[in-house]
């Protein structure tokens, strides 16, 4: 009588309990594009609203480029820990540990992307002195968010796959 199937499951219950039983494990092979891409566009998502946001607020105070560009960047990173922080003290996580996931989950990915796609808006001529009213702005910023995106995806394939980035955040789903 053939045994495997019971001894197969029994296994399975007994890593289960094992798991339970200490610190998250993270999942390091077999991560997807598609889980790659969830992770990146979470972390767009929260970049974009700070990033918009700061270069609203730089040009409705008449501010310059600069300084516009450097309040847009510290925002894009507020906005963009704030997505994954909430996500995980909803998770049950303290402040402390959920400010450490966060700067885990998210450092190189809003690191990554506000470098490519600031990198666009200062390349593109004319871009840096576009009005918010201008099709120029947008079209500079919408397309470096797309090209950040393409970009910033494979390296958080590459650092899920190896237990960083957002596999950190994984634990607490």
């Amino acid at each position: 009588m053939d045994h495997s199937a019971h001894h197969a499951a029994a296994a399975d219950h007994h890593g289960a309990h094992q798991a339970h039983a200490g610190p998250p494990v993270h999942q390091t092979s077999g991560v997807t594009w598609g889980a790659a891409a969830r992770a990146t566009l979470h972390c767009l998502t929260g970049c974009a609203i700070g990033e918009i946001l700061g270069m609203v607020i730089g040009t409705a105070l008449m501010w310059g480029n600069v300084q516009t560009m450097i309040l847009a960047i510290t925002l894009a990173f507020v906005f963009g820990y704030s997505f994954t922080l909430f996500a995980v003290r909803k998770a049950g996580l303290d402040w402390k540990s959920a400010i450490k996931v966060a700067l885990a989950a998210d450092t190189v990915s809003i690191a990554v992307m506000e470098l490519v796609d600031n990198g666009i808006i200062a390349l593109t001529p004319g871009a840096m002195d576009a009005h918010l009213s201008d099709a120029l702005f947008w079209t500079a910023l919408l397309g470096g968010f797309a090209v950040a995106f393409v970009i910033t995806t494979p390296v958080n394939k590459w650092m899920i796959g190896r237990g960083k980035g957002h596999a950190v955040v994984h634990a607490y789903h």
